[in-house]
């Protein structure tokens, strides 16, 4: 992994000639996104943010921080014990040069001993399951690191919209008896590439039942513009 999210969330931070990430997945074009969207203030996060930071409480644990807006807030906003892992050592490392006191390099899955009252994924955090195979392990991982009424904020998208539709309003989706939500993910930075990497969007449904067969309470919270939704996961009691 040449890390090149993190690279550009680095040089953003350290005024090294940022330049724009360009994405690209398997069922869309070329973008091009701009870094110091990454570095937002709670007043440009869109509604659905928001409304998870303010939902956020307890001992905080934001996962894929990547430039640590989010984290941010809740550390110097809402006086938060904030826990900020990213696999990006570039990205945790501008998170500790913006003022992060907990950010780590660390895979979800591997985090161990530690419990939190609040679990985020925002910006489609739960993608990084990659599969939707994945999503039952994934599931029982922040389950295991959630304190008794404890909580996970997670949003993410229905993307059932980007397929095309027939004439009996039915979606064209590819029948290769994968899941639709599951896409291949591309980034390119000053002229490098990224391996292909595994990514996925899960609509709330899907997401609902994963977390209901894992012995999690799952609950709407809202409801974006795009198909984008913010869900919040409890133990069951």
């Amino acid at each position: 992994m040449k890390d090149l999210f993190g690279k550009a969330i680095l040089d953003y931070q350290t005024n090294n000639n940022p330049k724009d990430l360009i994405t690209e997945t398997s069922i869309s074009e070329e973008d091009e996104m701009s870094v110091a969207y990454l570095f937002r203030t709670f007043d440009a996060m869109p509604a659905m943010e928001q409304k998870a930071l303010q939902m956020a409480k307890g001992k905080t644990l934001d996962v894929g921080c990547g430039a640590g807006s989010h984290s941010l807030f809740l550390q110097n906003e809402k006086n938060l014990e904030v826990t900020s892992i990213d696999i990006s050592a570039n990205a945790i490392q501008a998170c500790q040069l913006r003022g992060l006191k907990d950010a780590r390099v660390q895979d979800i899955m591997t985090l161990e001993n530690e419990k939190f009252d609040t679990i985020l994924l925002l910006m489609n955090g739960a993608g990084m399951c990659g599969k939707l195979k994945n999503v039952p392990n994934f599931l029982l991982k922040l389950k295991s690191l959630l304190n008794e009424n404890g909580q996970i904020l997670l949003d993410s998208s229905d993307i059932i919209y980007m397929f095309d539709e027939d004439e009996d309003g039915g979606k064209w989706i590819p029948s290769d008896n994968a899941y639709y939500g599951e896409v291949v993910f591309n980034i390119a930075y000053k002229g490098e590439k990224e391996l292909p990497f595994d990514w996925m969007y899960i609509d709330y449904n899907t997401l609902q039942n994963a977390a209901i067969a894992n012995g999690i309470s799952s609950e709407l919270v809202m409801e974006g513009e795009h198909f984008d939704y913010l869900a919040r996961l409890t133990m069951k009691n």
